[in-house]
């Protein structure tokens, strides 16, 4: 006969950060790496909201406004938005570099903040979902997130290496900054987000499945 309490109803927990199991009546410090047990994150559907909210209102600047421009012999070249400068690429025959940064800087940003709101979503309305898919989705947002951070790196390199003063010289827009923040809150959002939360609004039934 299977059992259908929970890890937690049965008294165990799941160290979020090592991933040990252990009893929380015996301990609440993980014995491996000391941090504190917890049955839920406190408060992680208010804490994995307010950055989402803060990712979606810095997403909107980040893509509009220009990322980069590039001054040569003096006069100033035309500022690109992170769209135009993969339209720029295109247009110079760079076509892999282009999709690169398409995936990186505009794909996965845009469906990890829509991967992170379905998440709450399914949380705040008990969304009756495979819960094992689901966990497995989050897995791999928080894996992949991560490589948004591109960009930012391609134009931290670009801005130190092309600095020849009057000949050459590569600025950073306003966009950078609020697409680094957005890179930095959506990490921020899905480390405050307890998969766990998932499992806790399915049904009984929908806990057995396999």
């Amino acid at each position: 006969m299977k059992n259908n309490k929970s890890a937690l109803k049965q008294g165990l927990v799941r160290c979020h950060e090592c991933g040990k199991l252990a009893k929380m009546r015996e301990s609440k410090m993980c014995l491996r790496c000391h941090s504190v047990l917890h049955g839920r994150l406190p408060q992680s559907f208010q804490r994995t909201l307010a950055f989402l909210i803060s990712s979606y209102a810095l997403y909107i600047p980040a893509n509009l406004f220009p990322i980069m421009t590039v001054t040569q012999l003096g006069k100033v070249g035309e500022p690109h938005t992170i769209l135009g400068g993969i339209v720029a690429l295109i247009h110079s025959n760079m076509l892999p570099i282009a999709l690169l940064v398409l995936v990186a800087s505009i794909l996965v940003p845009l469906l990890k903040l829509l991967g992170l709101s379905l998440l709450l979503l399914c949380v705040h309305y008990r969304w009756q979902v495979n819960a094992k898919r689901w966990t497995q989705m989050y897995r791999i947002i928080a894996f992949v997130g991560r490589w948004s951070m591109l960009d930012i790196f391609m134009i931290s390199i670009l801005v130190s290496l092309v600095n020849l003063g009057g000949v050459a010289q590569v600025l950073a827009g306003h966009a950078a900054t609020a697409f680094a923040a957005v890179v930095v809150l959506t990490m921020l959002a899905a480390k405050s987000f307890d998969p766990r939360l998932i499992w806790d609004v399915q049904e009984p039934l929908q806990e057995n499945e396999k």
